[in-house]
């Protein structure tokens, strides 16, 4: 039987209103034993039991699987992944053979905190964020396949950079179940390589799937430059749409080339297209009035609260680089990636920018993530991409 944990008094409040994660300043004492990763189950001051869940050291030392009495095992993992699946299918996401690339499990967003799954065509790539699901991996993974049946062959485990770092478990990425040697997935009918070895992420940025479809319809006979363009995403779909010529600026040598093998899987020999390896503020100041639809599409600027307000100042000035440079009449896709960038921080960030700049903008769309990485209604911490598309006069 697992072990214990005993909240302090009044601090099952969040848990009542089923919110899956317990800080470890609630609680006030534990069973003896207890160790990270370990499925322990919480109980109130009143010796009532609230939940079960994976033990942490750190600041959230509990991230709650159920909140029934129940044990974690292979059943529970299948029903968990099971109705991740169903979900999908519902959306039409999964069985869709013009897109094989989706996410199938997003953390709190499918009731299990700490683990994500993408699917990349017959491979899945499995990360874990914390420990308790970095210990469960392989019975996650054997149930993954069961669940997926002909989906999914092979299972790649990729956490050595998503772990807490103090845990210790010097833990490498790796095939779990199968291997491949076959990195193309298909998204909207488009192709792409995706680099799930030494890749960001997963390997590829799912969460964007729907904004550059967005991006395809406005692309029609413009000059349009991806900043921060990683694997060339926006620059493939911008291509399809008709764009006159995409260019895709990245710091990452690796992501140019990444782009560019993208762009030649989808267009062979297309002169349209160039990308360049080089710092975004230093390419947007020495290339002026010369681009009708600009996508600023940065790494997370903040990946925790005490660096929220240098973040927003890099937002801020990010943006007045683009509107200073785009051309009359253009568009400006801009995006926050960081979780703890407000929808409203993240707004008033480009409010200031188009202020300091003059120039008149307006906003034709507010962005998000797409259906496949859903919010816990009771974990609104899990919205955390955001972005706008501005008409700049």
């Amino acid at each position: 039987m697992y072990k214990n944990i005993y909240l302090r008094r009044g601090k099952e409040e969040s848990l009542q209103r089923f919110h899956p994660w317990i800080f470890s300043g609630a609680i006030h004492h534990a069973d003896d034993g207890i160790a990270e990763g370990d499925v322990v189950r919480v109980i109130t001051a009143e010796g009532a039991f609230i939940a079960v869940g994976h033990y942490q050291i750190g600041s959230i030392a509990v991230r709650v699987l159920s909140f029934r009495d129940i044990t974690i095992d292979r059943d529970f993992w299948r029903a968990r992944l099971d109705a991740a699946l169903q979900m999908r299918r519902s959306i039409g996401t999964a069985d869709n053979p013009r897109n094989d690339t989706y996410r199938l499990v997003h953390g709190e967003g499918d009731n299990l905190p700490g683990l994500i799954i993408d699917c990349y065509g017959s491979t899945a790539v499995m990360q874990a964020h914390s420990v308790g699901m970095h210990v469960a991996r392989q019975e996650i993974g054997e149930a993954l396949v069961e669940v997926m049946g002909s989906r999914i062959s092979h299972v790649y485990y990729k956490s050595e950079t998503t772990l807490p770092f103090k845990a210790g478990l010097g833990q490498e990425n790796g095939f779990i179940i199968g291997s491949t040697d076959d990195n193309t997935a298909v998204e909207n009918g488009l192709r792409f390589h995706v680099d799930w070895l030494r890749g960001q992420k997963t390997g590829f940025f799912v969460d964007q799937r729907e904004n550059r479809a967005l991006l395809e319809q406005y692309a029609k006979d413009k000059s349009v430059l991806n900043m921060f363009c990683y694997t060339g995403g926006f620059s493939v779909y911008a291509m399809r749409g008709g764009a006159r010529l995409v260019h895709s600026v990245d710091s990452s040598a690796k992501a140019i080339e990444l782009t560019n093998r993208n762009i030649e899987l989808n267009f062979p020999g297309d002169s349209r297209h160039e990308a360049f390896c080089d710092d975004a503020f230093k390419y947007l100041d020495a290339n002026d009035n010369k681009y009708d639809l600009i996508v600023l599409d940065p790494p997370a600027f903040a990946k925790h609260r005490g660096a929220l307000r240098n973040a927003l100042k890099g937002y801020t000035r990010l943006n007045v680089k683009g509107l200073e440079r785009i051309r009359h009449g253009g568009l400006l896709f801009t995006f926050s990636c960081s979780q703890v960038v407000t929808k409203d921080n993240f707004r008033n960030a480009v409010f200031t920018a188009a202020a300091q700049t003059g120039r008149k903008v307006r906003i034709l769309h507010q962005l998000h993530q797409p259906a496949d990485h859903p919010i816990n209604i009771y974990h609104p911490e899990g919205e955390y991409l955001k972005g706008l598309v501005l008409y700049v006069e």
